[in-house]
């Protein structure tokens, strides 16, 4: 029993010292939370270009820290496939996926700090109502452009907490 205790009190102790901090220490203050806020998003196009847009500013904190250091461009390929067929060629499931190509550019050197690419995908069922197809397909995109967001705020966070 002394063991199992005494393996459990000097636990915390081993993960002091490999090397993990909170991405985010210091909150709203700190210096990767101050970085994200110096990101301007460039405006993107169509519908699923505003929703992640969208979701990016309110993820990024944009403008928060006054004068933007780094511009953030994003390009958005978005795909609707049928997949599941009847015998009367009817489909009855669909795939959306949206996929999103990225460039981080420090804006004092013009240089591409981060260039990557993500991307989502959602499966919706086709059913008898077609209101109810229309409002799943949209309800599939809002999700999938929150999430493209969540993965690019992900990356852009990452990059410039080396860089500090």
């Amino acid at each position: 029993m002394l063991p199992k205790v005494l393996l459990l009190a000097l636990a915390p102790l081993a993960l002091t010292g490999c090397g993990l901090s909170p991405m985010y220490a210091g909150g709203g203050q700190g210096a990767v939370a101050r970085a994200i806020a110096g990101v301007n998003v460039s405006a993107i196009e169509g519908k699923a270009g505003w929703l992640v847009r969208s979701a990016l500013v309110d993820r990024l904190g944009a403008g928060a820290a006054g004068e933007p250091r780094y511009r953030l461009d994003v390009r958005l390929d978005e795909q609707l496939k049928g997949l599941g067929l009847l015998s009367n060629d009817a489909v009855t499931r669909e795939r959306r996926t949206l996929r999103a190509r990225y460039q981080l550019v420090d804006l004092a050197s013009g240089d591409i700090l981060l260039d990557a690419t993500v991307g989502a995908d959602a499966g919706v069922d086709i059913v008898s109502s077609e209101y109810a197809v229309i409002a799943a397909e949209q309800t599939a995109l809002e999700n999938l452009s929150h999430e493209v967001a969540e993965q690019i705020v992900t990356r852009v966070a990452t990059k410039l907490r080396k860089a500090l």
